[in-house]
């Protein structure tokens, strides 16, 4: 049998948001806390970051663009970009994904570390990202990145068996729970 001919049968469950978007994921570990069931689902397609470059040029800071209005302005934009590289940008559920191949990674690429908010917590968490492409838009530039670690999505499953995002005070309620799923997951992955 040729390698290309073996394919891995891996579940996939859809999550859907408030207004409708879904991101297809599988899913890397449940646990049960507080009576209800849980998962952590990773994403099908490659998660993806627009950053945008804003301040003076010497003292230029990464700011992940979160601002829905934005993205709507220019998402065809890095759509179009992405796409001279045989990438489909997504816009899905929780995160912007792509679709494809990334370029494979060298060690003199091109990676930004960006200190991220962790959770809404206050608390900057160093993320490292690949950079994928930049654009302009109305003066303003943006680059697209591929997070390296993987992006896991924390969902509660419901009486249908269907994940569901998590509220703010589900997430608050969960939250000091976290650091024991995280060590469950890294003995698993040993």
């Amino acid at each position: 049998m040729e390698e290309d001919d073996f394919e891995l049968d891996v579940e996939t469950i859809t999550l859907t948001d408030n207004v409708g978007r879904m991101i297809d994921c599988t899913i890397e570990h449940s646990f049960e806390a507080k009576g209800k069931d849980y998962v952590l689902l990773l994403p099908v397609d490659f998660p993806v970051e627009i950053i945008a470059w804003r301040g003076e040029e010497e003292e230029e800071e990464a700011v992940p663009v979160e601002d829905e209005q934005e993205i709507d302005q220019i998402f065809p934009i890095a759509k179009a970009v992405l796409e001279e590289q045989n990438l489909v940008l997504k816009r899905t559920a929780v995160t912007l994904t792509v679709e494809g191949e990334l370029p494979e990674l060298a060690e003199d690429g091109e990676f930004l570390e960006a200190g991220i908010e962790a959770n809404g917590s206050g608390e900057n968490a160093e993320e490292e990202l690949q950079f994928l492409a930049s654009f302009y838009s109305e003066e303003q530039e943006y680059g697209v990145y591929a997070p390296l670690d993987p992006f896991l999505i924390l969902a509660r499953v419901d009486e249908r068996q269907q994940p569901q995002l998590l509220s703010e005070a589900e997430l608050k309620e969960i939250e000091p729970l976290l650091p024991m799923i995280e060590e469950q997951l890294l003995e698993q992955f040993e």
